[in-house]
């Protein structure tokens, strides 16, 4: 029997850009709910714009709030109608909990839920409109979780968020066996796209980005890379081809202009995936006559909706490799620490992991 205090650290936002570790009382899970001891939870691109209160009154909807929404962690206690998880249960969780009966739930398009940020319909984003990760203990839905297989560490299972955002991105908008890729933005999910776009079956992948980010992307899997600093993108992206342009281009950076870009970079017939998350007022321009004539197909994609269990086969099998994506590990009572690191790219941080039970427990 898993003996459950009363209360635990968390991560506690106090107001827009203040933030203090100290203890809240565990929550007690509820019907089709588990509670969670969590093992390990990674810094989001999201997370820095939460944390300063740029959203605030959406994300979060309130102070004092808990973010964090990349985490993995143990069953330590199952509410009432859970029969499929048990206590002592390794999962990997997602942000996202749609009402489940709205068309677009129905559809299993939850990420989309028709009723988002109505907790009266049952919708539940973690981290964003509910509680979140950045704290020892926190209870989820059973429908945010899956079992990971017994060789995918907590570590590893905190990267399935951003592993599958990449891969819901990819499934939307294919990939053409044999191919070409280009990704703009060599974040975590552009390092993530670009490994699975290997792993799906493209020849080649081309990273485009500047810096010790893009340097650092030949490591990570990439073929040719485009320093967009020191040559034109698309003419550079394009030269690689022979001319034709790439079959698909991923924007995972959600920077001004790489929009355009991204079209302009793929062959006739050939598709763009939208990953990254632009600012709320931005309003790019896109060449309309070259999308028409050239038959171009834009996919924009949310979150990562049913790719979790996908994404943890992929990093049993070995097929997906995301261990290596985190450099930078601390303790929640270290989260200014983490933060800084994470915001900063000090150390040319890549993906940012907070252990809030310790080390030993990841």
């Amino acid at each position: 029997m898993t003996e459950i205090p009363e209360y635990g650290r968390a991560c506690v936002l106090t107001g827009p850009g203040t933030f203090e570790i100290r203890d809240i009382r565990v929550p007690r899970p509820g019907r089709q709910e588990v509670l969670l001891k969590v093992r390990a939870v990674a810094i989001c691109g999201s997370d820095p714009q939460i944390i300063r209160g740029e959203l605030a009154g959406s994300w979060p909807p309130a102070y004092p709030f808990v973010a964090g929404h990349e985490w993995a962690g143990e069953v330590v206690a199952v509410g009432e109608g859970v029969t499929d998880l048990q206590v002592g249960d390794r999962v990997a969780g997602e942000a996202h909990k749609g009402c489940g009966y709205c068309d677009n739930c129905k559809r299993g398009r939850y990420s989309l839920c028709l009723n988002y940020g109505d907790p009266a319909s049952g919708h539940e984003h973690y981290g964003f409109t509910v509680p979140g990760a950045y704290a020892q203990y926190q209870k989820y839905s059973v429908r945010s979780l899956s079992k990971m297989p017994d060789n995918v560490s907590f570590e590893e299972g905190a990267l399935c968020d951003t592993a599958g955002v990449a891969l819901h991105g990819l499934s939307l908008t294919g990939i053409t066996p044999g191919g070409t890729v280009a990704v703009i933005g060599p974040g975590p999910i552009g390092i993530c796209a670009l490994r699975l776009a290997h792993a799906l079956g493209a020849a080649r992948v081309v990273m485009v980005g500047r810096g010790s980010r893009l340097a650092s992307a030949r490591r990570f899997g990439a073929d040719e890379l485009v320093d967009f600093t020191t040559t034109e993108p698309v003419a550079a992206v394009r030269a690689l081809t022979d001319g034709l342009g790439v079959d698909q281009a991923f924007e995972c950076s959600g920077a001004p202009g790489t929009f355009a870009q991204a079209v302009r970079m793929v062959r006739k017939g050939g598709a763009v995936g939208l990953l990254g998350v632009p600012a709320d007022e931005s309003d790019e321009p896109v060449p309309f006559k070259f999308i028409a004539h050239n038959e171009v197909a834009i996919f924009g994609s949310r979150a990562d909706p049913n790719a979790v269990p996908n994404v943890l086969s992929l990093i049993s099998s070995g097929a997906l490799r995301v261990g290596d994506v985190i450099s930078h590990r601390f303790p929640l009572e270290q989260f200014d620490q983490a933060l800084a690191t994470f915001v900063e790219r000090r150390d040319n941080a890549v993906k940012v992991v907070v252990l809030p039970n310790g080390a030993d427990e990841a």
